[in-house]
């Protein structure tokens, strides 16, 4: 079958998310090599001023100071080590809390090389260790600094400016319009859909599923074949094989088309389900194996996780207890009732808890009615007559009535990262109509959640936070709790019902 020609002058004219313009200019940094090319630059002129502030306040005049051009090798060391971590590879979306660890790992090594190579061959004066340590501080600094500047700007061109890479999806299952959606909420991956490849027969109008939220606005352009007539129609950048009926010789032989015209392909796994972030290749002979490392949550890892979570949730409440004692006065003050509400929830292994919040609500009357959730909505949030005291507007509004859970933390009940409980007349409905909800369950519910620091608060999609959470606990590690529990902070900033 040929191109859909009929669809081509849409995908030209289809203006990009964000409203802004894309300009060429744009075009050329967000594709390789200009993509690297920025990030390399923004790190050279860090790592240069690092050296020159850390030369100058180590005062390297003096005699006993290693040369300054000696030191000068610290930067392409910098650039060299940051290549071999693959810190230049260009990522759907960079994180700057991901990039910490790598970043501050990859300064040390530097540093230590150029120290030994100093001391090696060309002084071993006393002060080139403080001089060399003075310029890393300063790179720990800088480079940091630079790398976030970057991220920033990167986020802001593609959530403001609309520099957003058009993106060909070859498949129109289920998984194919899921990533399609991903790619209109979530600017910050920096992809916009302009078309479908599919094996199946057009969909018209009356003849499309319900729920198909990609018709309108993302034309199907043919069968996978077409490949490279739709590249061309619609100068995509990316493409993504979602189709999980195509079997792999179709696969490969669009992989390699896309290849041919310089587009990166990103593939769908076939166990996309169990892939996760750990997952990495192996070869037998010359067969790719793809290894999926296995997540256990009664193992030793789990079990330090909740002995952290005790910790630091006893921690936690001796930390705030001003703030604590404060809050229950003040719901004391604003209305009859208890201080603390306890509500049936579900936590690990379908066990029933019962989840701790500060009362929010004066106690319900007769004139208060009854209420029904939309549909498709989750629990959550203000729900019928709203009884919300001021102080408990307050609370909800910063997140500030969950605080009695750490109690629940210390109890063992919950842990401070994990998805989020919920009642258990909803658990037993969402598990007969949400894909993988039920496996929410193989872990300790949390006080804060993946899914509520991407914004999935209140009445959201239960599908998507479901999503999230299986994300979260088949790449769990202390490093992502401790991400979680970094970017809490931010999102308690922003006003939730």
């Amino acid at each position: 079958m040929a191109l859909q020609t009929a669809s081509a002058p849409s995908l030209t004219a289809a203006p990009a998310i964000g409203g802004g313009a894309d300009t060429a200019f744009l075009r050329q940094i967000r594709r390789d090599p200009g993509h690297s090319i920025v990030t390399v630059v923004i790190d050279v002129v860090a790592a240069s001023v690092a050296v020159i502030v850390g030369s100058l306040w180590a005062d390297a005049t003096q005699p006993q100071h290693p040369p300054l051009w000696a030191l000068w090798l610290f930067v392409p060391t910098v650039v060299m080590t940051f290549a071999l971590q693959q810190m230049y590879r260009k990522q759907l979306r960079r994180n700057f809390l991901d990039e910490l660890a790598p970043v501050m790992t990859a300064l040390a090594v530097a540093a230590v090389v150029t120290l030994a190579f100093i001391v090696t061959f060309v002084t071993s004066a006393s002060q080139t260790g403080i001089t060399t340590t003075k310029v890393w501080v300063c790179a720990v600094v800088l480079v940091t600094v630079g790398r976030f500047v970057r991220v920033v700007i990167q986020r802001n061109l593609r959530t403001k400016r609309g520099s957003l890479a058009p993106t060909l999806v070859v498949g129109d299952g289920p998984v194919a319009h899921q990533l399609i959606a991903r790619m209109k909420e979530m600017p910050e991956y920096g992809l916009r859909p302009v078309g479908i490849l599919a094996a199946t027969p057009l969909q018209v109008a009356g003849d499309a599923p319900a729920g198909d939220a990609v018709s309108p606005d993302v034309p199907r352009l043919g069968p996978p074949r077409a490949v490279a007539d739709a590249i061309a129609a619609t100068q995509a950048e990316e493409i993504v094989v979602a189709a999980e009926d195509m079997d792999d010789d179709q696969l490969a032989r669009v992989v390699r088309a896309a290849h041919r015209r310089g587009i990166r392909a990103w593939v769908l796994p076939r166990a996309h389900d169990a892939v996760g972030a750990r997952a990495r290749i192996d070869h037998l002979g010359g067969v790719p194996l793809l290894i999926l490392p296995r997540i256990n949550p009664r193992s030793w890892q789990f079990t330090v996780k909740h002995a952290f979570d005790r910790t630091a949730g006893a921690l936690g409440l001796l930390m705030i207890s001003p703030i604590f004692l404060t809050l229950m006065l003040l719901v004391r003050l604003s209305s009859p009732g208890p201080i603390f509400f306890s509500q049936e929830r579900v936590g690990r292994n379908g066990k029933v808890f019962g989840c701790l919040k500060f009362r929010s609500m004066r106690p319900p009357t007769e004139a208060d009615k009854a209420f029904e959730l939309k549909a498709g909505a989750a629990p959550g949030g203000v729900e019928g007559v709203d009884r919300r005291t001021k102080v408990g507007k307050i609370m909800r509004s910063t997140s500030l009535d969950e605080l009695p859970q750490l109690i629940n933390v210390v109890r063992g009940d919950m842990s401070l990262v994990g998805p989020r409980p919920e009642r258990p007349e909803f658990v037993e409905l969402f598990e007969m109509q949400i894909r993988r909800y039920g496996e929410r369950h193989r872990v300790k519910a949390g006080v804060t959640g993946w899914a509520q620091v991407h914004g999935l608060r209140g009445q959201t999609s239960i599908a998507d936070r479901a999503e999230w959470d299986n994300y979260y606990i088949e790449n769990w590690s202390l490093a992502l709790d401790l991400k979680i529990l970094a970017l809490t902070v931010l999102t308690v900033f922003h006003r939730a019902e």
